[in-house]
């Protein structure tokens, strides 16, 4: 299969396979809504909406979006919503997790929690999807989102993860570049060391 070099391959190659069930934590604004209904078009997942039942027909009313066909779990609010789609995740109900309103901090909590998380051994880490015009092939950026100051061990996870996710986009094989604030190896800067 080609490698996927454009943001639409991406919803293009979604489509081709089957829907992915996936918990979409607290789903409370219009917003996520519209984004909710870009996926059902696409038959890219077949959701899981976890929150206050409340909030997240009025956010479906409020987008145009007919929940008809959506399974929602209700809870009481963000927190509990982030707990309950993770256990989804834990026992095998989903395969995904999709951030809703709620904070990454918060859905993240209960990921990584470890009594009742989803944490592997390997670090978790965040990956930004880029076109840029000049440039002819999708950049994975990583990680902007998650991992603050990561030691040398867990920027090997962070890596990894890039490389698994280009892996999956039928890139066979990518290029990393380790970035730093200067080009030049220096004993004064860490992360030049740790790219070396």
């Amino acid at each position: 299969m080609n490698p996927i070099k454009h943001l639409f391959g991406v919803i293009e190659a979604a489509a081709a396979s089957p829907p992915v069930r996936a918990a979409v934590v607290h789903p409370t604004s219009a917003t996520v809504m519209h984004s909710l209904q870009e996926a059902l078009t696409h038959r890219i997942i077949e959701p899981v909406l976890v929150g206050p039942e409340r909030k997240i027909r009025a956010a479906a009313e409020a987008a145009g979006l007919d929940l008809g066909g959506c399974r929602l779990i209700a809870t009481e609010h963000s927190h509990a919503a982030a707990e309950a789609a993770v256990r989804l995740a834990r026992d095998g109900e989903v395969s995904a997790l999709i951030k809703g309103s709620l904070t990454t901090e918060e859905l993240m909590e209960s990921v990584v929690c470890r009594q009742g998380g989803i944490r592997t051994d390997r670090r978790m880490s965040h990956v930004f999807a880029l076109e840029v015009d000049t440039y002819p092939k999708l950049l994975l950026i990583t990680d902007a989102a998650i991992n603050v100051r990561p030691t040398l061990d867990e920027k090997r996870d962070i890596v990894q993860n890039a490389v698994d996710l280009a892996h999956a986009l039928h890139i066979s094989q990518p290029r990393v570049a380790i970035m730093s604030a200067i080009e030049k190896v220096s004993s004064r800067l860490q992360s030049t060391l740790d790219a070396a």
